[in-house]
């Protein structure tokens, strides 16, 4: 059935005016006003509601191994959440073995969401090592699956963790093939000794696990991940940007043209070190890496996304429950589940305290939540913006609800959440995908498996020219 939404302001990354927009066979085929009501078409009244297009989360973690167990949302209550909140695409990390066919874990992950996700999706590659079969099997994979995105760690020794080497090829690669490099940019050999040592001299308390991550060490991982990006002449994006060190590292590599974008994450413009030191084991609740920072932190991420230096929210969501999962790690630290439950308040957060306390434009935050994600990762136009001929991924928004995040009205399947108690304006009241509702009036009427698989582009191979330094403004 073909839908015209009536009444609403339609906000872009560039642009807010209001219309109409007629929806024919799941995507955008008018916007304008007074448009006739196609016949048979029906009619959803917007009224006093902003009109966005579908956020897009570039940064999830679903139904993922890791310390010894495994995230407690999965591909269905994961995207049920994220629909809820406003999100109705994410990519989600796919994790590879080494020695392993890389179509082995791409495999694994198919089996994960099919049958299960609301929303769109597509995948990440995790890069662990760079060999004569990886070499080989990485343009079949980007061709056959879409895969269009690298994941190296910086970190996480002995688990992640990849060598300087393999970021430089992965690199060296990525500029070859039109591909996007991700790095977790932490430095893991340092990380690893100041661990030992805490435990050793007897410090186990959840907040020894920011004590032992120095920002220092995200600056310095930045910093080195961006000059072996530049040395490569390619390009990188540098995942959960959480502190002012690894905010100038970006932005010196940014001003000298070198291709290198930054995403930050809810939680590390809200919440802060201190919330580690809650008593009662508490603070295990908020153990994820890097970890939170002291609160001054949130002005230069803030600052960082108002002027571009950053380009996009993920929720890095990754939820462990406090009650037999989080509590793996009473009485050692470096085993308490990293990971935190932040699919659904991603959007609403970051109008909330962004746009509404004028920390970022209306349509900084559409560019933010939306936008640069589908540009980057090899979306736009179908997804990321409203427009003629677009996927109708859209999100009625009614700006003028005051609400309070918690755990008792959450979707997620976890028993916590990262945000409880704190007070929001606005709320996702009606969510479509391609056309279709999947959230209408704060209900989720969708169904398990109607989201699809992206497959998506790659990235624009835009090398810079010999002798001419780009302008750092020329950049997304």
């Amino acid at each position: 059935m073909s839908k015209i939404i009536r009444n609403g302001t339609v906000v872009t990354a560039t642009d807010t005016f209001a219309a109409d927009i007629i929806i024919e066979n799941g995507v955008i085929s008018s916007i304008g006003t007074g448009l006739e009501t196609p016949a048979g078409a029906e009619v959803i009244d917007a009224s006093g509601c902003y009109v966005f297009p579908g956020g897009i989360d570039p940064h999830t973690h679903l139904d993922m191994p890791f310390g010894g167990t495994v995230t407690a949302d999965d591909f269905e209550s994961g995207t049920i959440a994220a629909a809820f909140g406003g999100t109705t695409t994410i990519i989600d990390f796919c994790l590879t073995s080494r020695g392993k066919p890389l179509s082995t874990a791409v495999e694994t992950w198919h089996a994960k969401a099919e049958g299960k996700a609301v929303i769109d999706y597509g995948f990440h590659l995790m890069v662990s090592e760079i060999t004569e079969d990886v070499l080989e099997e990485l343009p079949d994979i980007m061709d056959e699956e879409g895969i269009t995105s690298l994941k190296v760690f910086m970190a996480y020794k002995n688990v992640f963790q990849a060598d300087d080497g393999t970021l430089f090829k992965t690199l060296l690669l990525a500029k070859e093939q039109g591909a996007l490099v991700m790095v977790h940019a932490e430095n893991g050999d340092v990380i690893d000794f100041l661990v030992e040592k805490a435990l050793e001299e007897g410090n186990t308390d959840p907040i020894y696990h920011a004590l032992t991550r120095p920002p220092e060490l995200e600056g310095e991982a930045t910093g080195r991940a961006a000059y072996l990006t530049e040395l490569a002449d390619s390009q990188l994006y540098v995942v959960h940007v959480t502190c002012a060190e690894a905010v100038r590292k970006i932005e010196e590599a940014r001003r000298k043209g070198v291709r290198v974008y930054g995403e930050t994450c809810p939680q590390y413009l809200t919440l802060d070190q201190s919330y580690l030191d809650k008593p009662n084991f508490e603070g295990a609740k908020y153990v994820w890496s890097p970890p939170l920072r002291e609160k001054w932190n949130q002005d230069a991420l803030w600052g960082a996304l108002w002027n571009g230096q950053l380009q996009t929210i993920g929720s890095d969501q990754c939820s462990f429950n406090f009650k037999g999962q989080k509590e793996l790690g009473r009485g050692d630290f470096s085993k308490i589940p990293n990971g935190g439950p932040t699919i659904e308040d991603r959007f609403t957060i970051l109008y909330s305290e962004g746009v509404a306390k004028g920390k970022i434009s209306l349509n900084k935050f559409v560019d933010i939540i939306s936008t640069t994600s589908a540009k980057l990762f090899g979306l736009y136009p179908r997804k990321g913006t409203i427009a003629v001929g677009c996927d109708a991924d859209i999100v009625i928004f009614d700006p003028h609800i005051k609400r309070t995040l918690s755990a008792g009205t959450h979707h997620m399947k976890v028993d916590y959440n990262a945000f409880e108690g704190m007070s929001v304006t606005g709320e996702p009241v009606s969510v479509l995908i391609r056309g279709e509702f999947v959230i209408r009036d704060k209900q989720f009427v969708g169904s398990p498996g109607s989201g699809q698989y992206l497959h998506r582009g790659r990235f624009p191979q835009s090398g810079k020219l010999p002798g001419k330094k780009p302008a750092a403004n020329s950049l997304i």
